[in-house]
C-alpha cells in the first residue's frame, strides 16, 4: 500500500467551475456519503451542518442517496482518523463519495467512487458542477441527471451526520506514541513536500482553502517550503534525511534505508488532541487552528508525537519545536 500522508496538500492542477469527466453510475445505485468544508469567510454565514441541510435536497432530488455527512477537516485530521473513516464506509458498503466545497465566490460539488482503502476517492479529477451558491449548484447537477432512473428508493428526507464510534477510533488513537523514536540516527527520515506525488492525501485537495490552485502558486510554494524545511532541519537535526517527491511503496523506501516518516497535520486543536489519545485544551487554546509533526515509522506503523505537546499556528515554529523535542530522551 502506499503511503497516505497527512500533509494538507497542493495539486498540480486545477477544477475549473464546470462540470468534468462522467457521473459515475454508482450514483444512482447505491449509498453515498458526502464531506463538507466552508470557507468561516463566506456570506450568508453557514455552518458546514446548516450547509449541509441546504445541499441534501438537491443531492436527493438528483437521484443520489446521501446516507451521512462529514465535515471534511474532521476526516483528514490525521492518516490514522481517514483510515477509520474508510472502515466505516466500508462497513455501511458506500459506493460513492461526494464533496462539497464552499469558497468566498463559489460552491462546487464533486463525485466519485469509494476506493476501498484509507484513500477514501482514487483520484483527484472527479465529476464535478459549481455554481455561485449551493442551488445553482444543485440545480446544474439535477439538470445533469434528468434522464437517468435512479435506484434509490429508499432516501433519507433530511441530512443525517452520524459520528465514528469509540470502537472505531480506538485502534488509531493507541499507534499515537507520546513519546520520540529510536534509531532516528540509523535510517533515513523521509520528508514528502507539499504538492508531490510522494503524498497522497487526495482528500485535502477539495479543502476550502485548498480547492483550485493554480500551477505556478503550488511550484512556488513548494520551492519556498523545502527551502524553509532545509535551513531548520540544518539546524536542529543531525541525521540523515530524504526528500520525497515521488510516490513510493513502503517496501521501497525499506529498501532505501527510509524507515521514518516526517508527517504534518493541520486542525483545531482541540480535535488534534483528542484524536491522538490527549486530554484537549478548551477555550480559545481548543478552537486554533495548528500545525502539528508527528514520525510515522514504518516497519510497526507506529506513529510519534513527541513527549510534549507542540503544535502551532505557524509550521515553521511548529516544526522547530517538534525537532527540539525530539532532542530530548526517548
Amino acid at each position: 500500500m502506499k503511503y497516505i500522508g497527512s500533509f494538507l496538500l497542493f495539486f498540480t492542477f486545477s477544477i475549473a467551475g464546470f462540470s468534468q469527466g462522467a457521473l459515475p453510475e454508482s450514483f444512482f445505485n447505491g449509498k453515498s456519503v458526502v464531506v463538507v468544508s466552508t470557507d468561516p469567510g463566506s456570506r450568508p454565514v453557514l455552518s458546514w451542518k446548516e450547509l449541509a441541510d441546504s445541499v441534501h435536497v438537491h443531492l436527493v432530488e438528483a437521484g443520489g442517496d446521501p446516507i451521512a455527512y462529514f465535515e471534511l477537516e474532521q476526516v483528514v485530521l490525521s492518516e490514522a482518523r481517514q483510515a477509520d473513516y474508510a472502515r466505516a464506509f466500508q462497513q455501511r458498503q458506500v459506493k460513492n463519495v461526494i464533496l462539497v466545497t464552499r469558497q468566498k465566490q463559489k460552491l462546487s460539488i464533486h463525485i466519485g467512487p469509494f476506493s476501498g482503502d484509507g484513500k477514501i476517492i482514487p483520484t483527484t479529477a472527479l465529476y464535478g458542477v459549481s455554481g455561485k451558491d449551493w442551488n445553482e449548484a444543485g440545480n446544474q447537477l439535477a439538470e445533469v441527471a434528468k434522464g437517468t432512473n435512479s435506484k434509490n428508493y429508499l432516501v433519507l428526507d433530511v441530512a443525517e451526520f452520524p459520528q465514528i464510534s469509540t470502537q472505531e477510533t480506538a485502534q488509531s488513537v493507541q499507534r499515537f506514541l507520546p513519546r520520540n523514536p529510536l534509531n532516528l540516527e540509523v535510517f533515513k527520515l523521509g520528508i514528502p513536500l507539499e504538492g508531490s506525488s510522494a503524498e497522497t492525501g487526495l482528500m485535502s485537495y477539495f479543502r476550502y482553502d485548498l480547492l483550485g490552485k493554480s500551477q505556478d502558486a503550488i511550484l512556488t510554494e513548494q520551492a519556498a517550503q523545502k527551502n524553509q524545511i532545509q535551513s531548520i532541519f540544518e539546524n536542529l537535526y543531525p541525521n540523515q534525511i530524504e526528500w520525497l517527491t515521488e510516490a513510493k511503496t513502503n517496501q521501497e523506501l525499506i529498501r532505501d534505508r527510509v524507515q521514518f516518516l516526517l508527517v504534518r497535520v493541520e486542525g483545531r486543536q482541540a480535535d488534534l488532541m483528542e484524536s491522538m489519545g490527549l486530554e484537549p485544551f478548551g477555550g480559545e487554546e481548543g478552537a486554533k487552528t495548528v500545525v502539528k509533526y508527528y514520525i510515522k515509522f514504518l516497519v510497526r506503523d507506529e506513529l510519534y508525537i513527541g513527549p510534549e505537546w507542540d503544535a502551532d499556528p505557524d509550521w515553521k515554529v511548529a516544526l522547530t519545536q517538534f525537532l527540539r523535542n525530539l532532542q530530548k530522551p526517548a
